[in-house]
């Protein structure tokens, strides 16, 4: 696999001049789920961790990143590459599919993550306080925000009763998802319909049956292969005029109607200074799991103008951002 490289400009190089590791500079592994085009924010907060603990790509760090674009199946052989370089340290991002690959791949190599899911349920960490083995990082706990999504979506269509969620079945996090979200449909009293999509094709599928059924609103997973894929899901859903509520504001940037998330390029940041910390000689056995503190509301208004529905007052008095 050959490298994938990622320039942007990140600042001035910042020297430190006590490093442990000799003349060399250690070399760290970023390794994602996820696409290089939908990585850029992510990568420069990430890269600004790193900057405020002290290092800079191409100055005192050398960043090897490997990139999936959505395919899962890539992934061990990514972080195995990583890890045969070798590698000082791994970054795994995009969900827990790319921090269980890591892990899968060494398990004395350092790997700071960003996932969606619970850290300790995967087998990730012994706790949240303190992980114990050679991971650690934050959890955004996306994955488990679905039903706080769903409460939201029927506020917006109160009136409504059958609705339909989009979530990848392969992942740990969708798994929970489905789960999750049928628990609460039923506390709803909704009818709740689970579309599985894994791929392009699959999403495209399951936007042709949501053609041929009667919704109300749609509930789109949180899952770093519909990351990929954001700006066609976006389009999909404004084909079918149904309401939809997605999983980071990049979505309601890109003309979705509303999301409601973690803030994404923080956990980034957070993680990048872990790893800087981590290259300095702190364990990551001892740096507890971070969790978000705060969360974004945002409503498309252009969106739903165009698609011809009247978001409620309360709504509008809830959001932390309206798209006008």
């Amino acid at each position: 696999m050959k490298r994938r490289a990622f320039v942007a400009g990140l600042g001035a190089a910042v020297a430190l001049p006590s490093l442990t590791f000799g003349q060399q500079s250690p070399t760290l592994g970023f390794l994602s789920t996820r696409g290089l085009k939908d990585s850029q924010k992510v990568i420069a907060a990430f890269s600004a961790g790193l900057k405020d603990a002290g290092f800079t790509d191409g100055s005192n760090l050398a960043i090897e990143y490997r990139f999936a674009e959505g395919r899962l199946d890539l992934l061990p052989e990514l972080a195995a590459d990583l890890v045969r370089r070798p590698v000082t340290l791994l970054a795994a991002v995009g969900g827990s599919s790319s921090a269980l690959a890591a892990r899968a791949a060494t398990s004395t190599i350092p790997i700071v993550f960003v996932i969606g899911g619970d850290p300790v349920g995967l087998g990730l960490a012994a706790s949240l306080s303190h992980p114990g083995g050679n991971a650690t990082g934050m959890t955004i706990i996306s994955a488990v925000l679905g039903p706080k999504r769903l409460g939201l979506l029927r506020e917006f269509v109160p009136k409504g009763s059958n609705f339909a969620a989009i979530v990848n079945p392969n992942t740990p996090e969708g798994r929970a998802q489905a789960a999750d979200m049928r628990t609460a449909a039923q506390g709803y009293g909704l009818n709740l319909r689970v579309l599985e999509a894994s791929n392009e094709k699959e999403i495209e599928g399951a936007f042709a049956a949501l053609t041929s059924d009667r919704v109300d609103a749609l509930f789109v997973g949180s899952d770093p292969i519909y990351d990929v894929h954001r700006d066609k899901i976006v389009a999909l859903v404004a084909a079918t005029g149904i309401p939809a509520i997605y999983q980071f504001r990049d979505y309601a940037a890109a003309g979705g109607l509303m999301s409601y998330d973690p803030d994404l390029v923080d956990a980034h940041r957070k993680i990048g200074v872990y790893a800087g910390q981590i290259l300095k000689g702190a364990k990551p056995a001892e740096l507890p799991i971070q969790q978000p503190t705060k969360f974004n509301f945002v409503i498309n208004l252009k969106t739903a103008k165009a698609q011809g529905l009247e978001v409620p007052p309360t709504l509008l008095a809830q959001a932390d951002e309206v798209i006008e």
